[in-house]
Order: C-alpha cells, then sequence, then structure tokens
C-alpha cells in the first residue's frame, strides 16, 4: 500500500524507533484519552505500540504512520489491514495532537484513510474504544462507526 495516498491534505510517513520522542511529546499531552485507557503513555509503551501485531498478522499487514503538517506531527495512527477478517481493516490507535482536536482534523483524516481503504478494496474499518470514554465514542459515532460488540471495549466498524 501506498501510505501517501492515505491523505489528501498531510504528509503521511511511516513511524519508527527514531519518531518515539515526537510521538511521546504529542501523546503525553492528551490526558483525557489516558485517563479512560490506563496506563499513562510512556517511550517504552509507544515502541511496544509499533512492534504489537494480532494473531496471524505479520509486519507487511501493519502501519505505524504519521500525518505531517510542515514537519509537525498532527496525528499518528495504528493501521492494520485484513484483520480481523481479509475484507477488514482495523485500526488499533488513532491519536490527533490536542491542539488540532475539535476542528475537524481527525474526521478529515478518517474520511480520507476510509476512502482510501475502499479504493483498495476493503469493506469495512473496524476500532476498539474504551467503553467509557465518551469523548472517544463520540468521535467515532460522529464518524459513522457503530457499536457491534461490547464488552471492555466497544468494537465499532464502519462499511466503507
Amino acid at each position: 500500500m501506498d501510505i501517501e495516498l492515505l491523505s489528501k491534505k498531510y504528509a503521511v510517513r511511516r513511524l519508527d524507533r527514531n519518531d518515539v520522542d515526537i510521538i511521546y511529546d504529542m501523546s503525553c499531552k492528551n490526558e483525557i484519552f489516558y485517563q479512560y485507557h490506563p496506563p499513562f503513555v510512556t517511550k517504552q509503551s509507544i515502541i511496544k505500540d509499533m512492534e504489537a501485531l494480532p494473531e496471524n498478522k505479520n509486519y507487511d499487514d501493519k502501519y505505524y504512520i504519521g500525518f505531517f503538517e510542515n514537519n509537525l506531527l498532527v496525528a499518528n495512527m495504528d493501521l492494520i489491514l485484513g484483520y480481523p477478517t481479509e475484507e477488514t481493516a482495523f485500526i488499533g490507535l488513532l491519536m490527533v495532537d490536542i491542539r488540532y482536536q475539535n476542528k475537524g482534523i481527525g474526521s478529515g483524516i478518517i474520511k480520507d484513510v476510509c476512502a482510501c481503504l475502499k479504493q483498495l478494496g476493503y469493506k469495512k474499518v473496524r476500532i476498539g474504544v474504551d467503553k467509557e470514554n465518551p469523548q472517544s465514542n463520540s468521535f467515532w459515532s460522529k464518524n459513522g462507526f457503530r457499536i457491534i460488540s461490547e464488552n471492555a471495549y466497544n468494537i465499532m466498524e464502519l462499511g466503507i
């Protein structure tokens, strides 16, 4: 997949260990997310997320990516293709810099990502959302995602 096609507005590139400091600087300011999704972010937890894979997936399917505006990290995303089914893409994380929140930036990113995934033949996008986090649940619902399963997380899905 050409990840540059995931956004019409932002430069998109893979994030790696060299980016941990900028990811941490952005993430640690998002206190509401970590209030509902402890523990609080560390540089080690970022590396762990970069390397985490679901069962039966490999790193060819995983895209830990950043969305940049003028070399500034606006958002990062953990995207896994073909999970949990071949026709589904799974967003393990979308974190938008707090300076860009409530301005339609995250929704624009999701719209572009979903349009690109649809062109690639995916039929659904899925995400797990902390059940008690009103901000996250509201964001994903506003973007058309619907709860398909409830447990510790709300499993939400969007047909594309």
